[in-house]
This record gives C-alpha cells, sequence and structure tokens, in this order.
C-alpha cells in the first residue's frame, strides 16, 4: 500500500487567487503569470468551474462569504443560457459581448454538473431554486447532443441532482439514457487491452468512466458499472510512470491506440477528473485502494510529475497551467486554478478524517 504522507500537511482551501481572477462579470479565462490577462475575456466553462469549487467550498466550510461567488457565477451562467435554443453561449469578450450564439456540447454539460452541484451543496432557497429552474430548462435539449464528455458532465450533474430530489423519474430516466450511450461506445471499441470507448484518449478522461459509475448504480447496472471500474482503472495504470506518480496524457498528440501517449501539455484538469472518479468509488466502497489513488492525482499537483515541479501555488491557491516539454507553464489561469481547488476541497471533504 502505498504512503498516505501528502493527507498530513495538506494547504488549507485558499480563494484568494480565484479572487484575484474575478470581477463583477465573473471570472476571467486566462493570466500572464499570477495577473489576469483580460484580452480573452470570459467563458462559461470557467464560471461554471468555478461555481461548483465554491459551491463545494461553501459544503466544505459553512462560510458564507463565499455567497456573493456563489451569485456572481450563477449569475453569469443564467446570463449566458437563451431561452428560446435552450443552450448556452460560451465565449465573452472582456467588453461582456456574446461572441458566439451557441457554445459547445461540453460547455453546456459542464454547466449542468455545476448547476447539480450547486443544487445538492446551497440550502438557500434562491440559490437553489434557480439553479433548478435553469438545470431543467437545460436539460431539455441534452439529447439531441453527440458529445460523449457533454453527456458524462450531464451524468455527473444529475447524480447530484437526484441527491436532492431522488424521486424524479424524469431525470433518472435522462440518466440511464445518457449512461447507456457511453456504455454504448465502449461495447463497440473496448477489447482487453485498450478499455476505453474512443480510439484515442484525449481530454477530461476520467469523466467518461466516472459517468458509468454513477449510472451504473443508479439503475443497478452491474454490467455498466464495472466496465466504469475497469475503464477507471486502466487510466490510472496507463497514466502511471514506472517510478509511481501520475503521469498524465498531454494535449501534445494525446494517445491513439498503437502508437505512443504524449508526454507533455500535461492540464491540471485530467488529474481532476481521475480524482474525482477515485474518490466517489473510495466513498462508496470504503476500500483504500481508490483513496490511494487519488491521493497520487492530488500528489501531481504539489510536485509528484514527470517534471518534479509543484505547480499548485502555495502562496495563493492558484494553480499553473501545466507541464509542457520546456518546463512548467508559470501562467494561473481559471481553469487549471479551478481543477486544482476542486481536488483539493474534494480530497478534504471525502477523507477528512486522515488529515491532520
Amino acid at each position: 500500500m502505498r504512503s498516505r504522507k501528502i493527507f498530513y500537511g495538506l494547504p488549507e482551501v485558499d480563494l484568494s487567487h480565484l479572487k484575484i481572477l474575478t470581477d463583477d462579470t465573473g471570472i476571467l479565462q486566462h493570466a500572464k503569470y499570477t495577473i489576469p490577462d483580460l484580452t480573452h475575456g470570459y467563458c462559461t466553462d470557467d464560471n461554471a468551474r468555478a461555481l461548483i469549487a465554491v459551491s463545494m467550498c461553501y459544503n466544505l466550510k459553512g462560510n458564507r462569504d463565499i455567497y456573493p461567488f456563489i451569485q456572481k457565477y450563477l449569475a453569469f451562467l443564467n446570463y449566458s443560457f437563451d431561452k428560446k435554443t435552450k443552450r448556452f453561449a460560451n465565449f465573452m469578450s472582456y467588453d461582456r459581448r456574446w461572441v458566439e450564439n451557441i457554445g459547445s456540447e461540453d460547455s453546456h454539460g459542464r454547466t449542468l454538473w455545476a448547476l447539480g452541484v450547486t443544487i445538492k451543496n446551497i440550502r438557500d432557497e434562491s440559490i437553489r431554486t434557480m439553479s433548478m429552474k435553469l438545470f431543467t430548462s437545460a436539460l431539455s435539449v441534452v439529447s439531441e447532443f453527440t458529445s460523449p464528455r457533454a453527456w458524462a458532465f450531464t451524468v455527473l450533474g444529475l447524480w447530484a441532482y437526484l441527491e436532492v430530489d431522488p424521486k424524479d423519474t424524469e431525470k433518472r430516466e435522462i440518466q440511464r439514457v445518457l449512461g447507456e450511450k457511453i456504455y454504448g461506445l465502449y461495447r463497440n471499441t473496448a477489447t482487453t487491452d485498450w478499455l476505453w470507448c474512443e480510439e484515442t484518449v484525449t481530454y477530461s478522461n476520467g469523466v467518461l468512466p466516472h459517468a458509468l459509475i454513477l449510472a451504473g448504480e443508479r439503475i443497478d447496472d452491474k454490467d455498466m458499472y464495472n466496465m466504469g471500474i475497469q475503464s477507471l482503472k486502466w487510466l490510472l495504470k496507463i497514466q502511471t510512470a514506472p517510478e509511481g506518480h501520475l503521469s498524465v496524457i498531454g494535449n501534445e498528440g494525446w494517445f491513439t491506440r498503437d502508437k505512443e501517449k504524449a508526454a507533455f501539455g500535461q492540464q491540471p484538469v485530467e488529474a481532476m477528473c481521475l480524482l474525482n472518479a477515485c474518490l466517489h468509488i473510495y466513498r462508496t466502497t470504503k476500500d483504500e485502494w481508490w483513496l490511494d489513488e487519488a491521493n497520487k492525482c492530488m500528489a501531481w499537483f504539489f510536485g509528484e510529475n514527470d517534471l518534479g515541479t509543484p505547480i499548485y501555488n502555495y502562496e495563493d491557491g492558484g494553480c499553473r497551467d501545466g507541464l509542457d516539454s520546456h518546463g512548467v507553464n508559470q501562467n494561473q489561469g481559471a481553469e487549471s486554478t479551478l481543477a486544482g481547488l476542486i481536488s483539493l476541497i474534494n480530497i478534504r471533504e471525502s477523507a477528512g478524517k486522515n488529515f491532520k
């Protein structure tokens, strides 16, 4: 069994850099080093991730000082929603102009995930009511989507929503259908040595087996659940270096069947997605192997990675943008910072008894 030394001396959750990236509109996408980069403006994707982080942080700490940030990010998501098309816009310029009418399916799914997490974690009547109405309206078009990750993010949002309203049969059925869609991709593609639902392993990978596991649990489909478990174990195996640390598939080429996996362009969001899935299994099974795997994912942020360098910033709670062939990307943008925060909050919440 691997050491759980990371549980001792974990940093406190620090929202300092998150607050630096946030203005009256929402959270900005990018940063130059630790300085917000206004050039690229905002996106719904990052405001959804920010809503997840602060909702989880409130659930962990119960600090009402976080409420204004919950309200700010939720307001951004509400503003991005078109009631006619039932779709979210994604990219907004710094002068508050939408630069597209309809965002990606993935951004839509991430927003549903964020709304579900907020519904689960926040009991304030106005916040929960608004989140539930937006969630229900935006859910109506997901059946038309073709993106597996959009399906998977939606399953995560549905799982959280159904923790609050488990008798909502309509949403339970949508979760079943989406789980079946993802499972169908696995049945078409997976083999004994390629336990994946596509020919290339690309981005936000951990969310796909995570969704299978959640949907399989909800509808009591053991085959679906077991496929999720096997696929997640395979993902962890192929992303573990000989030395034992996490070595994330990079975006400088990804990992295609029968080819070498890309070593660099390693993104924090990948470690976060793996950690989230591992911690869910640990909570439900109490199997400490999964806690150790989550520990390995968290350690990646703290320097147990291919470059042996921390990307988490202990001074402000930010997170550098990833591991590149030339070294650590020193910019602390929203996606990476939020991946670090969500991971830290989640592992504290899930295994708090192990911490000092």
